[in-house]
């Protein structure tokens, strides 16, 4: 963690410049006096996460598209010195700094934070528990108002639902009127519902940002996403359409590194007995490259 984290400083700040050649396994492992599976481990989460990019035969060098700027030093000289001022360990400051970034989607998925987003649609849709000091009678017609409002919003929700997930409100057996208990337990399962819902949702739209980020990246620069797909199903829009980064020429175009832009179009369509065409195939809707 310590050697990654360190690398992952150098290529933020900018003193190793998209480009430069990395340090060997060999070498690396001898400095930090660990042994060379671990650097391999490193460099392999480093290029998983698009830092580093390895040339066989060549060596590691770190990836055209890693960012860094020196203003993050300068950043992090003025945090340190706010902490120092506010009788702050540093120490803290650079463990919430580290998990600062990601605790916004950590929030958002699903579980992350069930009480708080609980708390929140209850608020949300007065959803109050003054049932509790009124009679039975009254206390049931309080509870299927939430029960109501509640299934109304899941209903917007109904692509971010597992199938089975929904929680209908409980009714008995016997012919009988639901009781207070067996509402408002339905009432609290909708809500629970409703929060993993939207959290679906939440996590879903990022998924969908990626994909058109990625798809958009493919399209102006295939070469720096070689051998990547995105479908449109993966960018959260209609159709069956792919795009991928192919390279011309079959091998050589990879060796040259000449790469186009490959976009499928056609959905499956069904044929006779059942069976479906795969999109793109060669009876299947038409499709060009770029």
């Amino acid at each position: 963690m310590q050697l990654s984290w360190r690398l992952r400083a150098l290529i933020a700040s900018g003193r190793l410049q998209p480009g430069a050649r990395m340090p060997s396994v060999r070498s690396l492992a001898d400095w930090a006096e660990v042994n060379v599976n671990t650097v391999r481990g490193v460099y392999a989460k480093l290029e998983q996460d698009g830092l580093v990019t390895t040339r066989h035969g060549s060596g590691s060098f770190v990836a055209e598209g890693a960012s860094g700027s020196s203003e993050v030093e300068r950043i992090v000289a003025d945090a340190m010195a706010a902490a120092d001022e506010a009788g702050v360990d540093p120490h803290d400051v650079a463990i919430v700094a580290a998990v600062a970034s990601s605790l916004a989607e950590i929030e958002a998925e699903p579980g992350g934070d069930d009480f708080g987003r609980q708390e929140e649609i209850a608020a949300e849709l007065e959803l109050d528990d003054s049932w509790l000091e009124v009679d039975a009678g009254a206390a049931r017609r309080e509870l299927r108002r939430q029960i109501g409002r509640l299934e109304s919003e899941l209903a917007g929700y109904r692509h971010d639902l597992e199938p089975g997930d929904v929680n209908a409100p409980i009714r008995p057996r016997e012919p009988r009127i639901a009781g207070v208990e067996a509402l408002a337990q339905s009432r609290d399962g909708l809500v629970a519902q409703l929060a993993d819902a939207r959290a679906a949702a939440a996590a879903r739209s990022r998924r969908e940002r990626r994909a058109r980020r990625v798809r958009d990246e493919i399209v102006a620069d295939p070469a720096s996403h070689p051998w990547e797909v995105v479908s449109a199903a993966e960018t959260g829009e209609p159709g069956c359409t792919t795009w991928s980064a192919r390279p011309r020429m079959g091998p050589l175009g990879v060796l040259m590194s000449w790469w186009r832009v490959k976009v499928s179009g056609g959905c499956p369509r069904p044929r006779p007995g059942g069976s479906e065409l795969l999109p793109g195939s060669a009876e299947g809707h038409g499709r060009g490259d770029r």
